[in-house]
């Protein structure tokens, strides 16, 4: 009884913590989990390549919840790798949840699809994410739940959702080429001051106001400045990339900055942005956004 399934990265529009609106969009960085189910175990164990000492009671969780609910309580094994960098506001605890749920899925042998009506489909992917995010926050990795990451890793494009309720508000398809500067040192999101965040709820509501309407770029910008005030981290590197992105911010609780390239923004210059950030410390990827979103690996 083993499955395997991938699931996506993702940066940030609209930070959940000040109103329980969340935005955020799918990127082309992966983590992978593989699961091993044993009807004889009591337990699952879990295990992150190349980190033998990382906190694996999220994955372990989820394949606990997962398989109760749609099995028979197997336990067993859980292993991911990823391409995500771990507390760097990239939604990797999202992406580990989402790949290890499918994976779980995968191993006790049920279809996973999108249409609930579907008599073939044993298990959508919004209710695998919604499991995720429940084992999130019995694991206390997250502060709001999370579901605007989990939504966005899980399904692909832009996402916008209601944290308090994990309901999906709204999802779009998006194309943009994106730029991403994590600096060395890192923050884990559930040690943001909430109560903090909650003196930019008017800029919150502004940033979902423009999510809503479809205008990403700069509900993403403004996001980054507010919060970037309220986490405690420099806007600098948002505010000398503005001259060349459609939307720029912070990711997350930090500490990761993301820059969009909308194709049909003539100003945008993700080459000369990677210029201005390659000065500073840490590591630029470039990559892309996605649609597609998690899926089962053969």
């Amino acid at each position: 009884m083993e499955g395997r399934a991938a699931a996506l990265g993702a940066g940030t529009v609209l930070n959940a913590l000040a109103t329980g609106t969340g935005s955020a969009f799918a990127l082309d960085v992966e983590t992978r989990a593989t699961v091993t189910l044993d009807p004889d175990s009591d337990g699952v164990d879990g295990a992150v390549a190349g980190a033998p000492d990382a906190d694996t009671a999220l994955v372990e969780r989820c394949v606990a919840l997962a398989a109760d609910r749609w099995g028979d309580g197997e336990g067993g094994t859980v292993r991911t790798e990823s391409d995500v960098p771990m507390a760097a506001g990239l939604k990797s605890s999202s992406a580990a949840a989402n790949a290890t749920v499918l994976a779980t899925c995968a191993a006790l042998g049920l279809t996973v699809g999108d249409d609930p009506d579907d008599p073939t489909v044993d298990v959508t992917r919004e209710d695998a994410c919604r499991l995720g995010v429940r084992a999130a926050r019995e694991a206390g990795v997250t502060v709001t739940g999370a579901f605007d990451d989990a939504a966005a890793s899980m399904l692909g494009g832009v996402t916008v959702t209601d944290n308090d309720a994990d309901a999906l508000l709204s999802r779009e398809p998006i194309a943009w080429d994106a730029l991403v500067w994590t600096p060395p040192e890192r923050a884990y999101s559930a040690d943001a001051d909430a109560e903090r965040c909650a003196n930019v709820a008017p800029m919150a509501e502004l940033v979902a106001d423009l999510a809503l309407e479809g205008r990403f770029a700069p509900a993403m910008t403004v996001n980054g400045l507010a919060f970037s005030a309220a986490l405690g981290f420099s806007a600098d590197p948002a505010v000398e990339a503005m001259p060349h992105a459609s939307g720029v911010s912070l990711s997350g609780t930090g500490p990761s900055v993301v820059a969009g390239a909308d194709p049909e923004d003539p100003t945008a210059d993700l080459d000369a942005i990677r210029d201005l950030w390659s000065e500073r410390p840490g590591t630029v990827r470039r990559t892309t956004t996605r649609n597609d979103g998690a899926r089962v690996l053969e």
